[in-house]
């Protein structure tokens, strides 16, 4: 659950595009975006959705700080739109909506870069708080630009940080004795935190050197589930489907 007075003070900067071809959808969805955010454009099949980003771009001078798209659209479909946005900006926050019949594609969208996919039916409240934690990234971003990728210190909360370049976290100053391999997990998640990393990428990454071994989704999920005991305040999800990915402050 969500603080709403913290919505409402992520929100209300952000400029957000929203492609969707069902017109009951795109009315409901469309009304509830535009309560919480102060710019909001709508349109209904890819090709018009990529033309409205362009232009926006053009003049605003900045990219839409979200953009919500589906995968099935007409003209370019949900894939081809965002292999369209990335191409222009790597950056940008882009949240899928998909049927749970469109599984095949997911992969190739969490490769591209995507946010979050949210599956159809849309659940309003698993939606308002997918729509919060990334408002919430995008506000810090603005607010702290830089700071995080030029820093050798990631703040995960309040009180817990990780040394980049010596791969050491702290709580309150004092470090936190963790195993090669959890060290690993973390040190991979935040080389890109606003990137979720596949379960295949981290078994490759954290087993590397044990060639003999045969590591399974379960293996690291063992880890996770160590690291959620030893680091209860950090917020490392598991998200069904496509991947893993850390929340920092």
């Amino acid at each position: 659950m969500f603080d709403y007075m913290l919505f409402e003070k992520y929100a209300k900067n952000i400029s957000v595009l929203f492609i969707e071809d069902n017109k009951i959808v795109r009315k409901e969805i469309h009304s509830l975006l535009e309560e919480l955010f102060f710019h909001v454009d709508c349109s209904i099949d890819g090709l018009n959705g990529i033309e409205k980003y362009s232009k926006y771009f053009s003049t605003n001078k900045t990219y839409y700080d979200l953009v919500i798209t589906d995968i099935k659209i007409p003209k370019l479909d949900g894939i081809q739109l965002t292999k369209m946005i990335f191409d222009q900006n790597k950056e940008q926050k882009l949240i899928v909506l998909s049927a749970h019949s469109d599984s095949k594609y997911l992969m190739e969208l969490v490769n591209i870069g995507i946010s979050q996919f949210i599956t159809k039916p849309i659940e309003i409240n698993n939606f308002l708080n997918v729509i919060f934690k990334i408002c919430e990234d995008i506000f810090f971003s603005k607010n702290a630009k830089g700071i995080i990728t030029n820093s050798k210190v990631i703040h995960l909360s309040l009180s817990t940080t990780w040394d980049k370049e010596h791969k050491i976290i702290k709580r309150n100053e004092k470090n936190v004795k963790l195993s090669k391999k959890e060290l690993l997990f973390v040190d991979l998640l935040l080389t890109n935190s606003e990137r979720t990393y596949t379960s295949t990428e981290l078994i490759s990454y954290i087993w590397k050197d044990e060639v003999y071994h045969s590591p399974d989704v379960q293996n690291l999920n063992n880890i996770l589930s160590r690291l959620r005991k030893k680091l209860p305040e950090v917020e490392i999800e598991n998200i069904y489907g496509l991947g893993y990915r850390i929340y920092i402050e």
